[in-house]
Protein backbone atom coordinates (compact mmCIF):
# COMPACT_ATOMS: atom_id res chain seq x y z
CA UNK A 1 0.00 0.00 0.00
CA UNK A 2 0.93 3.44 -0.67
CA UNK A 3 2.12 5.81 1.68
CA UNK A 4 -0.29 8.98 2.81
CA UNK A 5 2.13 11.52 1.70
CA UNK A 6 2.49 9.67 -1.96
CA UNK A 7 -1.39 9.68 -3.02
CA UNK A 8 -1.70 13.60 -1.91
CA UNK A 9 -5.15 13.11 -0.60
CA UNK A 10 -7.49 15.89 -0.85
CA UNK A 11 -10.94 16.21 0.70
CA UNK A 12 -13.35 18.73 1.81
CA UNK A 13 -16.53 19.98 2.58
CA UNK A 14 -19.31 20.20 5.64
CA UNK A 15 -21.20 17.36 4.99
CA UNK A 16 -21.37 14.56 2.30
CA UNK A 17 -22.63 11.69 1.09
CA UNK A 18 -20.84 8.08 2.03
CA UNK A 19 -20.89 4.63 0.74
CA UNK A 20 -20.16 1.30 2.49
CA UNK A 21 -18.69 -0.67 -0.88
CA UNK A 22 -17.84 -4.71 -0.31
CA UNK A 23 -14.70 -5.12 -2.29
CA UNK A 24 -13.64 -9.05 -3.21
CA UNK A 25 -11.18 -8.89 -0.68
CA UNK A 26 -13.16 -7.78 2.14
CA UNK A 27 -11.60 -4.33 3.02
CA UNK A 28 -14.28 -1.28 3.30
CA UNK A 29 -14.11 1.24 0.68
CA UNK A 30 -15.88 4.54 1.66
CA UNK A 31 -17.26 6.21 -1.60
CA UNK A 32 -17.56 9.67 -1.73
CA UNK A 33 -20.44 11.35 -3.64
CA UNK A 34 -18.93 14.11 -5.86
CA UNK A 35 -21.30 17.25 -4.32
CA UNK A 36 -18.49 16.87 -1.43
CA UNK A 37 -16.49 20.37 -2.16
CA UNK A 38 -12.66 19.13 -2.40
CA UNK A 39 -9.83 20.62 -0.40
CA UNK A 40 -6.71 19.52 1.48
CA UNK A 41 -7.02 17.34 4.40
CA UNK A 42 -3.70 17.30 6.66
CA UNK A 43 -1.33 15.47 6.68
CA UNK A 44 -1.79 14.35 10.72
CA UNK A 45 -5.80 13.76 10.45
CA UNK A 46 -7.43 10.68 10.86
CA UNK A 47 -10.63 8.58 10.39
CA UNK A 48 -13.17 7.11 12.55
CA UNK A 49 -16.11 5.12 12.32
CA UNK A 50 -18.77 5.64 14.48
CA UNK A 51 -21.68 2.88 14.76
CA UNK A 52 -24.87 3.34 16.40
CA UNK A 53 -22.98 2.03 19.91
CA UNK A 54 -20.03 4.85 19.91
CA UNK A 55 -17.00 4.83 18.58
CA UNK A 56 -15.80 1.04 16.30
CA UNK A 57 -12.35 2.07 15.80
CA UNK A 58 -10.18 5.03 15.37
CA UNK A 59 -7.30 4.72 12.59
CA UNK A 60 -4.13 6.76 12.48
CA UNK A 61 -3.35 7.98 9.15
CA UNK A 62 0.42 5.77 9.08
CA UNK A 63 -1.32 2.75 9.33
CA UNK A 64 -4.96 2.47 7.36
CA UNK A 65 -6.10 5.50 5.46
CA UNK A 66 -5.19 6.29 1.86
CA UNK A 67 -7.11 8.00 -0.64
CA UNK A 68 -7.52 7.78 -4.42
CA UNK A 69 -9.87 7.76 -7.30
CA UNK A 70 -12.35 4.84 -7.73
CA UNK A 71 -14.78 5.07 -10.22
CA UNK A 72 -14.15 8.32 -11.01
CA UNK A 73 -14.73 9.74 -7.13
CA UNK A 74 -12.74 10.53 -4.77
CA UNK A 75 -12.77 7.52 -2.14
CA UNK A 76 -11.47 6.72 1.26
CA UNK A 77 -10.20 3.17 1.44
CA UNK A 78 -9.86 1.55 5.14
CA UNK A 79 -7.50 -1.17 5.52
CA UNK A 80 -8.67 -4.20 7.83
CA UNK A 81 -11.42 -2.30 9.70
CA UNK A 82 -13.07 -4.06 12.01
CA UNK A 83 -17.01 -3.20 10.95
CA UNK A 84 -18.84 -5.62 9.50
CA UNK A 85 -22.53 -6.19 11.74
CA UNK A 86 -24.59 -3.28 13.05
CA UNK A 87 -22.62 -0.65 10.33
CA UNK A 88 -26.30 0.82 9.84
CA UNK A 89 -26.70 3.68 10.99
CA UNK A 90 -23.05 4.42 11.44
CA UNK A 91 -21.02 7.10 10.11
CA UNK A 92 -17.39 8.03 8.55
CA UNK A 93 -15.90 11.01 10.31
CA UNK A 94 -12.60 12.80 9.00
CA UNK A 95 -10.70 14.58 11.65
CA UNK A 96 -8.34 17.17 10.46
CA UNK A 97 -4.83 18.00 12.24
CA UNK A 98 -4.26 20.96 14.66
CA UNK A 99 -8.47 21.63 15.96
CA UNK A 100 -9.14 20.89 12.15
CA UNK A 101 -13.18 20.99 11.61
CA UNK A 102 -14.72 17.32 11.30
CA UNK A 103 -16.04 16.06 8.21
CA UNK A 104 -18.96 13.64 8.79
CA UNK A 105 -20.20 11.33 6.08
CA UNK A 106 -23.29 8.75 6.67
CA UNK A 107 -23.01 5.06 5.84
CA UNK A 108 -26.05 4.52 2.96
CA UNK A 109 -25.36 0.53 2.39
CA UNK A 110 -25.58 -2.72 4.35
CA UNK A 111 -22.48 -4.15 5.98
CA UNK A 112 -19.36 -4.40 4.70
CA UNK A 113 -17.23 -7.44 4.83
CA UNK A 114 -13.68 -7.27 6.31
CA UNK A 115 -10.79 -9.58 5.75
CA UNK A 116 -10.50 -10.40 9.38
CA UNK A 117 -12.97 -13.13 10.18
CA UNK A 118 -16.67 -13.40 8.72
CA UNK A 119 -18.38 -12.49 12.09
CA UNK A 120 -16.07 -9.00 12.30
CA UNK A 121 -14.07 -8.66 15.68
CA UNK A 122 -15.15 -10.98 18.30
CA UNK A 123 -14.30 -11.93 21.70
CA UNK A 124 -15.46 -15.47 23.92
CA UNK A 125 -16.15 -14.23 27.26
CA UNK A 126 -15.16 -17.34 29.70
CA UNK A 127 -15.97 -17.65 33.56
CA UNK A 128 -13.59 -20.66 34.17
CA UNK A 129 -13.92 -23.48 36.86
CA UNK A 130 -16.98 -25.25 35.77
CA UNK A 131 -16.93 -28.98 35.21
CA UNK A 132 -17.38 -30.23 31.92
CA UNK A 133 -19.71 -33.06 31.45
CA UNK A 134 -22.04 -34.22 28.18
CA UNK A 135 -21.87 -35.41 24.48
CA UNK A 136 -20.40 -33.37 21.05
CA UNK A 137 -20.23 -34.95 18.10
CA UNK A 138 -17.49 -34.25 15.89
CA UNK A 139 -17.82 -32.33 12.88
CA UNK A 140 -15.93 -33.00 9.47
CA UNK A 141 -12.58 -32.59 9.04
CA UNK A 142 -11.48 -29.20 8.21
CA UNK A 143 -7.85 -30.19 6.35
CA UNK A 144 -9.59 -32.55 4.71
CA UNK A 145 -12.57 -31.22 3.04
CA UNK A 146 -10.18 -28.18 1.26
CA UNK A 147 -8.10 -30.45 -0.64
CA UNK A 148 -11.22 -32.99 -1.17
CA UNK A 149 -12.92 -29.58 -2.88
CA UNK A 150 -9.89 -28.54 -4.65
CA UNK A 151 -10.46 -31.78 -6.41
CA UNK A 152 -13.61 -30.44 -8.00
CA UNK A 153 -11.50 -28.72 -10.47
CA UNK A 154 -10.35 -32.08 -11.91
CA UNK A 155 -13.91 -33.22 -13.30
CA UNK A 156 -16.75 -31.51 -15.69
CA UNK A 157 -19.31 -33.71 -13.42
CA UNK A 158 -20.82 -32.41 -9.59
CA UNK A 159 -18.88 -33.59 -7.24
CA UNK A 160 -21.34 -33.93 -3.74
CA UNK A 161 -19.59 -34.13 -0.13
CA UNK A 162 -21.40 -34.83 2.80
CA UNK A 163 -20.01 -33.96 6.24
CA UNK A 164 -18.79 -30.87 5.42
CA UNK A 165 -17.92 -28.97 8.81
CA UNK A 166 -19.80 -25.38 8.85
CA UNK A 167 -16.36 -23.18 8.89
CA UNK A 168 -15.16 -19.94 7.58
CA UNK A 169 -12.61 -21.86 5.86
CA UNK A 170 -14.59 -24.14 3.92
CA UNK A 171 -16.67 -20.63 3.01
CA UNK A 172 -13.40 -18.79 1.80
CA UNK A 173 -12.43 -21.85 -0.39
CA UNK A 174 -16.16 -22.00 -2.00
CA UNK A 175 -14.98 -18.32 -2.58
CA UNK A 176 -11.68 -18.95 -4.33
CA UNK A 177 -13.75 -21.83 -6.58
CA UNK A 178 -16.45 -19.66 -7.12
CA UNK A 179 -13.70 -17.29 -8.30
CA UNK A 180 -12.13 -19.44 -10.84
CA UNK A 181 -15.71 -20.56 -12.13
CA UNK A 182 -16.67 -23.16 -10.28
CA UNK A 183 -20.51 -23.18 -8.75
CA UNK A 184 -20.82 -24.14 -5.30
CA UNK A 185 -24.10 -24.60 -3.62
CA UNK A 186 -24.80 -25.71 0.33
CA UNK A 187 -28.28 -28.23 0.31
CA UNK A 188 -31.06 -27.70 3.15
CA UNK A 189 -29.39 -31.09 4.46
CA UNK A 190 -26.14 -29.70 4.71
CA UNK A 191 -23.87 -31.42 2.00
CA UNK A 192 -22.00 -29.78 -0.34
CA UNK A 193 -22.06 -29.93 -4.17
CA UNK A 194 -19.28 -28.44 -6.32
CA UNK A 195 -19.48 -28.34 -10.27
CA UNK A 196 -16.59 -27.31 -12.66
CA UNK A 197 -18.53 -27.74 -15.91
CA UNK A 198 -18.01 -24.61 -17.65
CA UNK A 199 -14.61 -22.75 -18.69
CA UNK A 200 -12.26 -22.05 -15.44
CA UNK A 201 -10.24 -19.05 -14.96
CA UNK A 202 -6.25 -20.08 -14.81
CA UNK A 203 -5.83 -17.28 -12.01
CA UNK A 204 -5.96 -17.73 -8.43
CA UNK A 205 -5.12 -14.08 -7.02
CA UNK A 206 -3.84 -12.70 -3.44
CA UNK A 207 -7.16 -11.04 -2.20
CA UNK A 208 -8.72 -14.67 -2.30
CA UNK A 209 -5.25 -16.94 -1.45
CA UNK A 210 -4.10 -14.94 0.91
CA UNK A 211 -6.87 -15.68 3.57
CA UNK A 212 -6.08 -18.95 4.24
CA UNK A 213 -3.44 -21.69 3.11
CA UNK A 214 -5.34 -24.10 2.02
CA UNK A 215 -5.98 -22.06 -0.84
CA UNK A 216 -2.64 -23.15 -2.57
CA UNK A 217 -4.63 -26.90 -3.26
CA UNK A 218 -6.30 -25.65 -6.67
CA UNK A 219 -2.51 -25.17 -7.67
CA UNK A 220 -2.10 -28.80 -8.69
CA UNK A 221 -5.65 -29.40 -10.25
CA UNK A 222 -6.34 -26.40 -12.16
CA UNK A 223 -2.59 -26.95 -14.16
CA UNK A 224 -3.66 -30.58 -14.93
CA UNK A 225 -6.85 -29.14 -16.32
CA UNK A 226 -5.83 -26.02 -18.31
CA UNK A 227 -2.30 -26.28 -18.82
CA UNK A 228 -1.09 -23.32 -17.03
CA UNK A 229 -1.97 -21.53 -14.07
CA UNK A 230 -1.15 -18.85 -11.77
CA UNK A 231 -1.79 -18.90 -7.83
CA UNK A 232 -0.66 -16.12 -5.66
CA UNK A 233 1.53 -17.75 -3.05
CA UNK A 234 -0.50 -18.47 0.00
CA UNK A 235 -1.47 -16.49 3.67
CA UNK A 236 -3.13 -18.57 6.67
CA UNK A 237 -2.07 -18.37 10.08
CA UNK A 238 1.36 -16.77 11.13
CA UNK A 239 3.52 -18.97 12.85
CA UNK A 240 7.10 -18.94 11.04
CA UNK A 241 8.20 -20.18 7.74
CA UNK A 242 5.59 -22.45 6.26
CA UNK A 243 7.45 -23.26 2.92
CA UNK A 244 5.67 -24.45 -0.68
CA UNK A 245 8.87 -25.96 -2.08
CA UNK A 246 7.41 -29.48 -2.02
CA UNK A 247 4.57 -28.42 -3.75
CA UNK A 248 7.15 -26.63 -6.87
CA UNK A 249 9.54 -30.02 -6.82
CA UNK A 250 6.63 -32.44 -7.34
CA UNK A 251 4.85 -30.83 -9.70
CA UNK A 252 8.42 -29.79 -11.85
CA UNK A 253 9.15 -33.50 -11.75
CA UNK A 254 5.59 -34.28 -13.71
CA UNK A 255 7.58 -32.11 -16.52
CA UNK A 256 5.77 -28.03 -15.35
CA UNK A 257 7.86 -25.20 -15.69
CA UNK A 258 7.48 -23.69 -12.36
CA UNK A 259 8.78 -19.93 -11.57
CA UNK A 260 7.47 -17.22 -8.69
CA UNK A 261 6.92 -14.64 -10.41
CA UNK A 262 5.37 -10.99 -8.75
CA UNK A 263 4.08 -13.05 -5.56
CA UNK A 264 2.07 -15.55 -7.96
CA UNK A 265 3.39 -18.91 -8.48
CA UNK A 266 3.56 -19.82 -12.36
CA UNK A 267 3.02 -23.16 -13.67
CA UNK A 268 2.96 -24.76 -16.89
CA UNK A 269 2.37 -27.79 -18.42
CA UNK A 270 4.57 -29.32 -21.07
CA UNK A 271 3.23 -29.61 -24.71
CA UNK A 272 1.10 -32.77 -24.04
CA UNK A 273 0.03 -32.32 -20.84
CA UNK A 274 1.44 -33.24 -16.85
CA UNK A 275 3.81 -36.77 -17.80
CA UNK A 276 4.21 -39.20 -14.83
CA UNK A 277 7.75 -39.32 -13.15
CA UNK A 278 9.25 -40.99 -9.98
CA UNK A 279 9.67 -38.47 -7.04
CA UNK A 280 10.45 -37.95 -3.44
CA UNK A 281 8.44 -35.67 -2.07
CA UNK A 282 10.27 -35.67 2.05
CA UNK A 283 11.63 -32.44 3.29
CA UNK A 284 13.46 -31.21 6.30
CA UNK A 285 10.84 -31.24 8.56
CA UNK A 286 9.49 -34.45 6.88
CA UNK A 287 5.89 -35.01 4.91
CA UNK A 288 4.17 -32.49 3.59
CA UNK A 289 0.46 -32.44 3.42
CA UNK A 290 -0.14 -29.93 1.56
CA UNK A 291 2.10 -30.41 -0.88
CA UNK A 292 1.58 -34.39 -1.41
CA UNK A 293 -2.63 -32.88 -1.86
CA UNK A 294 -1.15 -30.99 -4.76
CA UNK A 295 1.01 -33.36 -6.53
CA UNK A 296 -1.26 -36.53 -6.08
CA UNK A 297 -4.15 -34.20 -7.81
CA UNK A 298 -2.25 -32.95 -10.49
CA UNK A 299 -0.85 -36.77 -11.30
CA UNK A 300 -4.37 -38.26 -11.61
CA UNK A 301 -4.86 -36.77 -15.24
CA UNK A 302 -0.61 -37.02 -15.94
CA UNK A 303 0.29 -39.34 -18.75
CA UNK A 304 1.67 -42.88 -17.40
CA UNK A 305 2.58 -43.27 -13.74
CA UNK A 306 3.50 -41.07 -10.81
CA UNK A 307 4.91 -42.66 -8.13
CA UNK A 308 5.93 -40.66 -4.59
CA UNK A 309 8.10 -41.85 -2.09
CA UNK A 310 8.16 -39.65 1.27
CA UNK A 311 4.31 -38.77 0.68
CA UNK A 312 2.18 -37.89 3.84
CA UNK A 313 0.59 -40.34 5.41
CA UNK A 314 -2.23 -38.56 7.18
CA UNK A 315 -5.60 -39.62 7.17
CA UNK A 316 -6.77 -36.26 5.58
CA UNK A 317 -4.49 -37.46 2.31
CA UNK A 318 -5.84 -40.95 2.81
CA UNK A 319 -9.63 -39.63 2.29
CA UNK A 320 -7.92 -37.12 -0.49
CA UNK A 321 -7.03 -40.14 -2.50
CA UNK A 322 -10.54 -42.02 -2.02
CA UNK A 323 -12.29 -39.23 -2.74
CA UNK A 324 -10.39 -39.47 -6.15
CA UNK A 325 -10.77 -43.04 -6.75
CA UNK A 326 -14.17 -42.67 -6.33
CA UNK A 327 -14.24 -40.03 -9.20
CA UNK A 328 -12.23 -42.70 -11.29
CA UNK A 329 -8.79 -42.15 -10.41
CA UNK A 330 -6.14 -45.08 -9.92
CA UNK A 331 -4.43 -44.41 -6.82
CA UNK A 332 -3.13 -47.05 -4.60
CA UNK A 333 -0.95 -47.11 -1.10
CA UNK A 334 -2.75 -44.29 0.55
CA UNK A 335 -1.46 -44.24 4.03
CA UNK A 336 1.89 -45.17 3.50
CA UNK A 337 5.09 -42.85 2.35
CA UNK A 338 4.23 -44.59 -1.34
CA UNK A 339 1.97 -43.61 -3.52
CA UNK A 340 1.02 -44.78 -7.18
CA UNK A 341 -0.91 -42.92 -8.93
CA UNK A 342 -1.57 -44.15 -12.84
CA UNK A 343 -3.15 -41.18 -14.97
CA UNK A 344 -6.40 -41.26 -16.51
CA UNK A 345 -7.80 -39.11 -19.65
CA UNK A 346 -10.77 -37.94 -16.98
CA UNK A 347 -12.59 -37.74 -13.81
CA UNK A 348 -16.34 -38.04 -13.18
CA UNK A 349 -18.40 -36.49 -10.19
CA UNK A 350 -18.82 -38.41 -7.14
CA UNK A 351 -20.54 -38.65 -3.41
CA UNK A 352 -18.21 -38.70 -1.06
CA UNK A 353 -18.62 -38.74 2.35
CA UNK A 354 -15.76 -36.63 4.77
CA UNK A 355 -13.69 -38.13 7.39
CA UNK A 356 -14.50 -36.77 10.86
CA UNK A 357 -11.97 -34.21 12.22
CA UNK A 358 -9.15 -35.28 14.48
CA UNK A 359 -8.05 -32.04 15.68
CA UNK A 360 -11.49 -30.76 16.58
CA UNK A 361 -11.95 -34.64 18.30
CA UNK A 362 -8.46 -34.35 20.20
CA UNK A 363 -9.19 -30.78 21.36
CA UNK A 364 -12.74 -31.74 22.91
CA UNK A 365 -10.68 -34.83 24.66
CA UNK A 366 -8.46 -32.78 25.60
CA UNK A 367 -10.45 -30.13 27.28
CA UNK A 368 -12.78 -33.00 29.32
CA UNK A 369 -9.47 -34.34 30.64
CA UNK A 370 -8.22 -30.58 31.34
CA UNK A 371 -11.67 -30.00 33.28
CA UNK A 372 -12.09 -32.89 34.64
CA UNK A 373 -15.27 -33.83 33.56
CA UNK A 374 -16.80 -36.92 31.84
CA UNK A 375 -17.25 -35.93 28.42
CA UNK A 376 -18.19 -38.32 25.53
CA UNK A 377 -16.98 -37.64 21.66
CA UNK A 378 -18.80 -38.94 19.30
CA UNK A 379 -18.48 -39.46 15.93
CA UNK A 380 -14.66 -39.76 15.63
CA UNK A 381 -11.96 -41.66 14.52
CA UNK A 382 -10.25 -43.15 17.99
CA UNK A 383 -7.94 -45.07 15.58
CA UNK A 384 -6.49 -41.27 14.27
CA UNK A 385 -5.59 -40.13 17.89
CA UNK A 386 -3.94 -43.75 19.14
CA UNK A 387 -0.68 -41.20 20.23
CA UNK A 388 -2.49 -38.81 21.74
CA UNK A 389 -4.34 -41.55 23.42
CA UNK A 390 -1.20 -42.86 24.48
CA UNK A 391 0.36 -39.81 25.76
CA UNK A 392 -3.31 -39.59 27.66
CA UNK A 393 -2.31 -42.64 29.25
CA UNK A 394 1.11 -41.87 30.25
CA UNK A 395 -0.37 -38.18 31.91
CA UNK A 396 -2.49 -40.93 33.99
CA UNK A 397 -5.42 -38.96 32.65
CA UNK A 398 -8.76 -42.14 32.01
CA UNK A 399 -9.99 -42.40 28.81
CA UNK A 400 -12.49 -45.21 27.81
CA UNK A 401 -12.57 -45.77 24.22
CA UNK A 402 -15.28 -46.87 21.80
CA UNK A 403 -16.04 -47.77 17.88
CA UNK A 404 -16.60 -44.53 17.18
CA UNK A 405 -16.38 -42.27 20.92
CA UNK A 406 -13.67 -41.49 23.66
CA UNK A 407 -14.70 -40.55 26.63
CA UNK A 408 -13.14 -38.84 29.41
CA UNK A 409 -13.34 -40.23 33.49
CA UNK A 410 -14.06 -37.86 35.91
CA UNK A 411 -11.36 -36.88 38.71
CA UNK A 412 -10.76 -33.90 41.23
CA UNK A 413 -8.68 -31.61 39.81
CA UNK A 414 -7.07 -29.96 42.38
CA UNK A 415 -5.89 -33.22 44.45
CA UNK A 416 -5.40 -35.45 40.99
CA UNK A 417 -3.15 -33.45 38.70
CA UNK A 418 -1.94 -35.10 35.48
CA UNK A 419 1.61 -36.59 35.28
CA UNK A 420 3.96 -34.85 33.43
CA UNK A 421 4.35 -35.58 30.13
CA UNK A 422 6.64 -34.98 27.44
CA UNK A 423 5.74 -34.84 23.69
CA UNK A 424 7.63 -34.03 20.62
CA UNK A 425 5.19 -33.17 17.29
CA UNK A 426 6.08 -35.55 14.09
CA UNK A 427 4.02 -36.32 10.94
CA UNK A 428 1.22 -38.73 11.16
CA UNK A 429 1.17 -41.35 12.85
CA UNK A 430 3.16 -39.15 15.24
CA UNK A 431 2.04 -36.49 17.95
CA UNK A 432 -0.06 -34.22 15.10
CA UNK A 433 1.33 -30.19 15.15
CA UNK A 434 -2.52 -29.16 14.85
CA UNK A 435 -2.59 -29.86 18.90
CA UNK A 436 0.93 -29.21 20.47
CA UNK A 437 -0.93 -25.59 21.77
CA UNK A 438 -3.60 -27.31 23.05
CA UNK A 439 -1.36 -30.18 24.81
CA UNK A 440 0.76 -27.64 26.30
CA UNK A 441 -2.50 -26.09 27.76
CA UNK A 442 -3.20 -29.42 29.67
CA UNK A 443 0.44 -29.61 31.12
CA UNK A 444 0.16 -26.06 32.55
CA UNK A 445 -1.82 -28.00 35.07
CA UNK A 446 0.44 -31.08 35.15
CA UNK A 447 2.59 -32.29 39.07
CA UNK A 448 6.39 -31.44 37.46
CA UNK A 449 7.66 -30.22 34.06
CA UNK A 450 6.77 -31.00 31.04
CA UNK A 451 8.63 -30.77 27.77
CA UNK A 452 6.93 -29.66 24.48
CA UNK A 453 8.98 -30.74 21.45
CA UNK A 454 7.77 -28.91 18.00
CA UNK A 455 9.57 -30.50 15.05
CA UNK A 456 6.83 -29.20 12.06
CA UNK A 457 6.66 -25.55 13.09
CA UNK A 458 9.89 -24.74 14.47
CA UNK A 459 8.35 -21.34 15.88
CA UNK A 460 4.83 -22.10 16.73
CA UNK A 461 4.73 -21.20 20.22
CA UNK A 462 2.75 -17.68 19.77
CA UNK A 463 0.37 -18.93 22.26
CA UNK A 464 3.09 -19.08 25.14
CA UNK A 465 3.04 -15.35 26.11
CA UNK A 466 -0.61 -15.69 26.75
CA UNK A 467 -0.86 -18.67 28.58
CA UNK A 468 1.66 -17.16 30.90
CA UNK A 469 -0.94 -14.26 31.12
CA UNK A 470 -3.10 -16.62 32.48
CA UNK A 471 -0.43 -17.62 35.29
CA UNK A 472 1.01 -20.52 32.93
CA UNK A 473 4.90 -21.16 33.61
CA UNK A 474 6.34 -21.87 30.17
CA UNK A 475 9.67 -21.19 29.10
CA UNK A 476 11.05 -21.68 24.81
CA UNK A 477 14.17 -22.93 24.71
CA UNK A 478 15.07 -23.08 21.30
CA UNK A 479 12.11 -25.71 19.76
CA UNK A 480 11.14 -26.70 22.52
CA UNK A 481 8.99 -25.17 25.31
CA UNK A 482 9.43 -26.31 29.55
CA UNK A 483 6.27 -26.33 31.15
CA UNK A 484 6.26 -25.96 34.98
CA UNK A 485 3.40 -27.05 35.97
CA UNK A 486 0.93 -25.04 38.28
CA UNK A 487 -2.32 -25.45 40.88
CA UNK A 488 -4.05 -22.79 39.21
CA UNK A 489 -4.65 -20.34 36.49
CA UNK A 490 -6.30 -17.00 36.44
CA UNK A 491 -8.73 -15.62 34.19
CA UNK A 492 -7.08 -12.60 32.04
CA UNK A 493 -8.13 -11.32 28.09
CA UNK A 494 -5.64 -12.65 25.77
CA UNK A 495 -5.20 -12.78 22.29
CA UNK A 496 -5.22 -15.55 19.92
CA UNK A 497 -2.57 -15.47 17.02
CA UNK A 498 -3.75 -18.44 14.92
CA UNK A 499 -6.31 -21.23 14.74
CA UNK A 500 -5.08 -23.55 17.26
CA UNK A 501 -3.50 -21.32 19.23
CA UNK A 502 -7.11 -19.62 19.96
CA UNK A 503 -8.07 -23.51 21.06
CA UNK A 504 -5.92 -23.80 23.45
CA UNK A 505 -6.67 -20.59 25.56
CA UNK A 506 -9.95 -21.40 25.77
CA UNK A 507 -9.43 -23.91 27.03
CA UNK A 508 -7.52 -22.58 29.18
CA UNK A 509 -10.24 -20.32 30.42
CA UNK A 510 -12.40 -23.13 31.31
CA UNK A 511 -10.23 -24.10 34.49
CA UNK A 512 -8.25 -20.08 35.50
CA UNK A 513 -10.44 -18.84 37.94
CA UNK A 514 -12.54 -15.64 36.70
CA UNK A 515 -13.15 -14.31 33.72
CA UNK A 516 -10.99 -14.36 30.62
CA UNK A 517 -11.95 -12.70 27.64
CA UNK A 518 -9.97 -14.24 24.25
CA UNK A 519 -9.75 -11.55 22.21
CA UNK A 520 -9.66 -12.34 17.56
CA UNK A 521 -11.97 -15.62 17.68
CA UNK A 522 -12.24 -15.00 14.18
CA UNK A 523 -9.10 -17.56 14.03
CA UNK A 524 -10.78 -20.26 15.89
CA UNK A 525 -14.42 -20.05 13.58
CA UNK A 526 -11.92 -21.45 11.10
CA UNK A 527 -11.40 -24.70 12.24
CA UNK A 528 -13.93 -25.51 15.31
CA UNK A 529 -17.68 -25.40 14.30
CA UNK A 530 -19.78 -22.97 16.98
CA UNK A 531 -17.44 -23.85 19.67
CA UNK A 532 -18.99 -21.44 22.13
CA UNK A 533 -22.35 -23.11 21.68
CA UNK A 534 -21.02 -26.95 21.87
CA UNK A 535 -19.33 -26.28 24.89
CA UNK A 536 -21.84 -24.81 26.49
CA UNK A 537 -23.98 -27.78 25.78
CA UNK A 538 -21.31 -29.43 28.18
CA UNK A 539 -21.76 -26.65 31.35
CA UNK A 540 -19.18 -24.28 30.46
CA UNK A 541 -19.73 -20.70 30.89
CA UNK A 542 -19.10 -19.09 27.76
CA UNK A 543 -20.16 -16.50 25.36
CA UNK A 544 -19.59 -14.14 22.06
CA UNK A 545 -19.33 -10.89 21.77
CA UNK A 546 -18.27 -8.12 20.00
CA UNK A 547 -15.24 -6.31 20.65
Amino acid sequence: MRGWNEWRPFLGGEEGRCEALGEPWGWPLWNVGSEVDRGPLATDSRAEIIGPGGVWRQLARESATVLRDWGGNRALRLARVPVERGLEGSSLNLLGGGGGRQIQHHNQRAPVRHSEGEHGLEKLIIEGGRPLEGTVRTAGSKNAVLPIMAASILSREPLNLTGVPQLSDVNTMLGVLRELGAEGEFDSDGSLTISCAGDLIGRAGWESVRKMRGSVCVLGPLLARLGRVEVSLPGGCVFGVRPIDVHLKGLRALGARVDIEHGFIVAEAPEGGLRGADMYLGSAFGSSVLGTANVLMAATLARGTTTIQGAACEPEIVDLADCLNSMGARVSGQGSPFLTIEGVDELSGADHSVIPDRIEAGTYVIGGCLAGGRVRVEGCRPDHLAVVLDRLAEAELSVEVGEDWIETQPRDVKAERPRSTDVTTHPYPGFPTDLQAQWMTLMTSAAGLSIVTECIYPDRFMHIPELERLGARVRRQGTAALVSGTERLSGAPVTASDLRASAALVLAGLVAEGTTEVHRVYHIDRGYERIEERLERLGAAIRREKE
